[in-house]
């Protein structure tokens, strides 16, 4: 097994509860200040001072009303509800670290790319190259409701309307500003030579965008893309666009498919097999020794709460389990919400059947991701198999209550990491997220990477991407 450095982030949502149902009501548990500044400084300075690589915050634009028809088992149990703004929280976090990169969800069904693209490049600036953005489609039928559609986007749509967004932002990001277009002459009283920067002409089927970039060049022009989908056509888009994958998954070996058949498209699309880094989530459960670990697991499990992880499950997959019996056995169901949560559980065992009851039990601490219970050197040996069985190169750490479930993975788990080789040195010198991922000095996208075709503008058209 290689004992190359593992990729490390805190995995994390702008809310109270993020994928553990319930566990809010767990007395150590701080997350219902997530409206306090001082309780993200915490965790930013917890995990910049241990050595992760980012802070990995999700995000969602409705409630979740899909369990029972209406938001309010979500509301009362605090699943994904009430949600903040995480975009918000990059520039604080970036003042309060020093290596610590933020990776921020944003989707491209509900913002558009002209605007966006100056948020990015104003985080990029004031964070010295250390954000990244998770591209989402969205699931959520009341995202729809309530920003101007009667309907969710169908889902292939949602990806092809994605596709263009990108376009649009690599042409404004890579394109529209040239190199040494930002000269500063006082003398002169030239700040900005105007001949360097170039309108770029975009007229597609869901933007029009003639005019040039607001904001000038940042330390890495494009954030890092992240991005997760395991449907044919997230896999296409993951492999066009992402320099980082998460996938979901309870088996490695369904993890390590979606990872073979993305790099496989990538390299088809002119892209090294080394381009994009892979990631799925985790959730650690450690103390001292193995049985105190269980017995801090079996407090935890008395507080998780099945009608919360239900309404996470239905508003996963877009089907309204509170009709189903808990004892129903799970099918798959086409919907246009997120297809991989289903699926993953429909095929998760050969040799069980899993019922709604026993997914509203598996969800309660993690989510849909698994849990790793023990002491330091059995949660470090997990980590590392499970990497190597799924064919990944880190993990999102996802936490049970917060911050405790980050306290004790940097308590705990990181100097054993450090130990073998499997956590990055810090480096003497800030780097951009991108260099930690890629090696110093490569700050901007690779020249592999299809957003690098749009910086040959030099007063004529931008090419438009590859269909």
């Amino acid at each position: 097994m290689s004992a190359s450095p593992l990729i490390l982030n805190g995995f994390i949502m702008n809310v109270v509860g993020h994928v553990s149902a319930g566990l809010w009501r767990h007395p150590a548990d701080r997350a219902t200040e997530y409206t306090q500044l001082d309780y993200w400084l915490h965790i930013a300075r917890l995990l910049d001072e241990a050595g992760f690589d980012a802070l990995f915050i999700a995000d969602a634009l409705g409630q979740l009303d899909v369990y029972g028809g209406n938001a309010d088992t979500a509301l009362r149990t605090a699943a994904q509800t009430p949600v903040n703004d995480p975009l918000l929280l990059v520039s604080a976090i970036a003042a309060a670290t020093r290596h610590l990169s933020v990776g921020v969800t944003v989707s491209t069904t509900y913002e558009h790319p002209y605007l966006l693209a100056r948020k990015f490049t104003t985080l990029d600036h004031l964070s010295g190259g250390r954000v990244a953005w998770n591209v989402v489609t969205s699931v959520l039928e009341s995202a729809a409701r309530n920003l101007g559609l009667a309907q969710q986007m169908d889902h292939d749509e949602r990806y092809d309307r994605a596709q263009e967004f990108l376009d649009v932002t690599y042409k404004l990001w890579e394109g529209s500003w040239e190199d040494g277009a930002v000269v500063r002459d006082r003398a002169r009283g030239v700040h900005v030579d105007p001949a360097r920067v170039h309108p770029i002409g975009h007229a597609g089927k869901y933007f029009t965008v003639p005019g040039a970039h607001l904001s000038q060049p940042s330390v890495q022009r494009t954030p890092v893309i992240f991005q997760a989908g395991t449907s044919p056509r997230g896999r296409e888009f993951a492999a066009r666009n992402a320099e980082v994958v998460f996938l979901g998954g309870a088996r490695p070996a369904d993890i390590r498919e979606s990872v073979a058949q993305i790099r496989e498209r990538a390299v088809a699309l002119g892209r090294a097999p080394d381009a994009i880094r892979f990631i799925t989530a985790v959730t650690v459960v450690t103390a001292d020794t193995a049985a105190a670990a269980q017995a801090k697991q079996e407090t935890l499990l008395r507080y998780t709460d099945e009608d919360a992880a239900l309404a996470l499950f239905s508003a996963w997959t877009g089907v309204d389990w509170s009709r189903f019996d808990r004892e129903q056995p799970l099918e798959y169901i086409e919907t246009n919400a997120g297809r991989s949560a289903l699926r993953n559980f429909t095929r998760i065992d050969a040799d069980r059947r899993w019922t709604v009851g026993d997914v509203a039990r598996y969800i309660g601490i993690g989510g849909l991701h698994p849990t790793f219970v023990g002491d330091p050197v059995t949660v470090t040996d997990a980590l590392e198999r499970y990497a190597e069985e799924a064919g990944v190169d880190g993990f999102n750490i996802a936490y049970a209550i917060s911050p405790g479930s980050f306290e004790d993975f940097v308590t705990y788990i990181v100097p054993e990491l450090r130990r073998r080789g499997r956590l990055a040195e810090r480096p003497a010198q800030a780097l951009t997220l991108r260099e930690r991922l890629q090696g110093a000095g490569q700050r901007r996208l690779r020249d592999d990477h299809p957003g690098a075709a749009f910086r040959q503008l030099r007063g004529a058209a931008i090419p438009q991407a590859a269909a």
